[in-house]
């Protein structure tokens, strides 16, 4: 038998090490679970100091046969190669094992209370590392082994994209509450393209939203369909915010020569690396289709960009552009960069003439991907209608438009300036801490961005090096001077005030690094993948990390949002903290939830006489029919006062205050207001100061609290009966 080398014996050594420490982890939270219920030993009970001593012997088991695989037994290898045996056996049964396998751990962390109990990260990391080894062994089509690198590496990915999808659909619930901070009125946001006749609102008025056209329609699809209600609304958007992404890799990475499961799992890895994001929808459709656009025709393509770019456009100004440089990326870079034999000789020339601009001449135009006449006349035709359909035509098409709609032309706005930007830029701070760790984003956005693309960049970086993805210098800039464009785009946008919590400001370049790798992918990539067993260690331990990383949070965090109320006591003992600490997301029971929409409906009915309702907050209870009745106020709307305090708007809020002095409104419906200044090393704590200054402060002078509804985090306000000191507010 071979000695291990010194190297080795280093992985060997890192691999037991590593086990050992994660399964004594997952002991240690397992016994605190045990630990509490009884009085049988100690504090256990006798179940759970069973369960217990079960546990620890799985950990020893799983321990020593990592030491066992570390150390190459024959004695081990040769029970593996019968287990091997056994599942080549099992035919069909083999991919219901591999489904339950799949979906089991995912379904007990999201849809049990197991979910709560089971908290600890280190349980939960071996709860993921057996499945992916089960799978992976179920998923290897080796005849000897029971387990191979791909094998492997697929399990990981299809339990990283069943994570990234469930959690998606996690919000997925008929609580007519708000679920985050704007996650209410966002419906009312959405709701206004194609639902606006919900609302008791005069028809010849147009509504004010926050939100450009294009969020509008994707979100409001679901308003559609008659009298839609709040969960099948959610389901449209947990769909929306994963199925996408999926259909992205199968658009994007398409194979020429069809491989079914390599195209699946690749479509998996697009969903969970782009997600890292998250990208908004508007965006995500116009990068599928100029995926789709990819490679067509000019007749179909030009088009195509024209009217992605437009869409971009009326969705977010700031992505104007990327359809456009995507497509031209992707168009120029994509072209053959092989030298052809004759071009090849004439380079050796020009080397022997010592020439150099001669010879970079002749070096450059004898490649084909960068003086094809088809390339060129490609990548410029879909620049220039990426162009022409982002920048240009926003400026005429609403014009046209209005003589058929006025309120469709009035939503879609006017073209993009540089005076605009120069302004929109400058309302509002820019707070570059937060590219660093801070409260707001733990990694900060560089660290982050860091761990979330670093390994796809250090592989398209392996596979060029190597000569597995062949570009010419004309070819390189082409991907290389757009990332580095969006890349400070978004690194601008990330740290604007209100920014910053996570990636989703990175979108352009995230996508159009992924567009990077559909070309390495299309070019050798695909074969590079069926080959990688044999890499070198540390480009295979990067490519694990670009499938577990992206599952990391959901993984961590993935739990119910609500829990049978029968449950709550033996889940309160196990997990050995009451349900309100470490999980503030729990919603209420459906009896505390129907009391809070009885008691806002009970006050309305009392103050609507004296004034209008206005809905700072929780719109959507009018959306849904939850309240009726109620004539709709559009403005004021909890975002619009947010992003109006970040930009420190005193003439908008003049006119706020002034309505608050009137007394204009009967009854407030808001988030529970409070006064309490923060600093950097809170989560979001300029954005909080903002709202304290130009929102909270002013509206409880004008206003006091009416009743606090605690559970479902609302505060219903009435107008005070002395204001005197309230004039400050007002400028004369």
């Amino acid at each position: 038998m071979q000695m291990p080398t010194t190297r080795e014996l280093f992985l060997r050594s890192l691999v037991i090490a590593l086990a050992a420490f994660l399964l004594t982890a997952a002991s240690l939270e397992f016994y605190n679970i045990a630990w509490g219920t009884g009085k049988w030993l100690g504090e256990f009970s006798l179940k759970w100091f069973a369960a217990f001593v079960l546990f620890e012997a799985f950990c020893v088991a799983c321990l020593e046969a990592t030491i066992l695989a570390a150390w190459r037994n024959e004695k081990f290898y040769t029970a593996l190669a019968r287990v091997a045996k056994l599942r080549n056996k099992l035919g069909v049964v083999r991919w219901f094992l591999s489904a339950a396998v799949l979906i089991f751990p995912i379904w007990i962390l999201q849809y049990t209370a197991w979910g709560l109990v089971l908290h600890g990260q280190y349980l939960r990391w071996l709860l993921w590392a057996v499945s992916g080894v089960l799978l992976g062994l179920l998923l290897t089509r080796s005849n000897e082994k029971a387990v191979e690198w791909l094998g492997i590496l697929s399990a990981l990915t299809l339990i990283s994209g069943v994570a990234v999808f469930i959690l998606s659909l996690g919000n997925v619930t008929s609580y007519p509450f708000s679920l985050g901070w704007s996650e209410g009125n966002r419906w009312w946001d959405y709701s206004i393209l194609f639902g606006r006749d919900i609302y008791i609102y005069p028809a010849d008025k147009p509504i004010p939203v926050l939100l450009d056209v294009g969020r509008q329609f994707i979100g409001g699809i679901p308003f559609l369909i008659p009298n839609v209600t709040i969960w099948q609304a959610r389901l449209w958007v947990g769909l929306v915010n994963a199925v996408p992404y999926f259909i992205l890799g199968l658009v994007a990475f398409k194979p020429a020569q069809f491989n079914r499961w390599q195209w699946i799992l690749v479509s998996v890895w697009t969903m969970i690396f782009v997600l890292q994001g998250p990208i908004h929808p508007p965006l995500l459709w116009c990068a599928i289709l100029v995926a789709f656009a990819w490679g067509k025709p000019l007749w179909l393509a030009v088009p195509l960009i024209f009217v992605t770019s437009y869409f971009a456009e009326v969705s977010r100004y700031t992505w104007l552009f990327a359809p456009g440089i995507w497509a031209a990326m992707l168009e120029f870079a994509s072209g053959d960069s092989v030298l052809t034999a004759k071009s090849a000789k004439h380079a050796k020339k020009d080397l022997k003439l010592g020439d150099t601009s001669i010879q970079l001449s002749a070096s450059l135009s004898g490649l084909r991907g960068s003086n094809d006449r088809a390339v060129w006349v490609r990548a410029i035709s879909v620049g220039v209608a990426g162009i022409l359909g982002g920048y240009a035509a926003p400026f005429f098409i609403p014009t046209i438009l209005a003589r058929f709609s006025p309120n469709i032309s009035s939503s879609l706005g006017g073209g993009v300036t540089l005076a605009g930007v120069g302004s929109e830029v400058s309302s509002q701070e820019l707070l570059w801490y937060r590219l660093f760790p801070n409260a707001t984003y733990p990694e900060g956005i560089l660290l982050g961005l860091l761990l979330a693309v670093g390994p796809l960049i250090a592989v398209l970086i392996y596979l060029s090096v190597t000569r597995r993805w062949t570009l010419n210098f004309l070819q390189k800039l082409a991907i290389i001077l757009p990332l580095l464009a969006f890349l400070v785009v978004g690194l601008i946008v990330s740290v604007k005030i209100g920014g910053g919590g996570d990636l989703h400001n990175m979108d352009m370049f995230i996508i159009g690094l992924l567009f990077a790798g559909a070309m390495a992918w299309h070019q050798s990539g695909a074969k590079w993948i069926l080959e990688s067993a044999a890499s070198p260690v540390w480009i295979r331990l990067v490519m694990l990390f670009m499938v577990i990383y992206p599952a990391y949070y959901p993984m961590k965090f993935i739990a119910p949002n609500r829990v049978a109320e029968e449950d709550m006591t033996w889940v309160m003992t196990l997990a050995d903290i009451p349900p309100q600490g470490p999980f503030p997301e729990l919603l209420p029971y459906e009896t505390d939830s129907d009391k809070a929409l009885k008691d806002i409906q009970d006050a309305i009915e009392e103050y609507a006489p004296n004034g209008d309702i206005l809905f700072i907050d929780q719109r959507q209870l009018l959306t849904f029919k939850y309240v009726t009745g109620v004539p709709l106020v559009p403005e004021y709307d909890k975002k619009v006062l947010i992003n109006e305090a970040m930009s420190a708007s005193e003439s908008y809020f003049q006119t706020f205050y002034r309505d608050l002095a009137a007394q204009r409104f009967s009854l407030i419906i808001t988030n529970p207001l409070h006064e309490r200044v923060q600093t950097e090393e809170d989560n979001f704590g300029e954005e909080n100061n903002a709202w304290v200054k130009w929102v909270s402060t002013p509206v409880l002078c004008f206003y006091e609290p009416l009743e606090t509804l605690k559970k479902v985090r609302i505060q219903l306000l009435a107008p005070k009966q002395d204001v005197s000191t309230c004039v400050k507010y007002l400028i004369p």
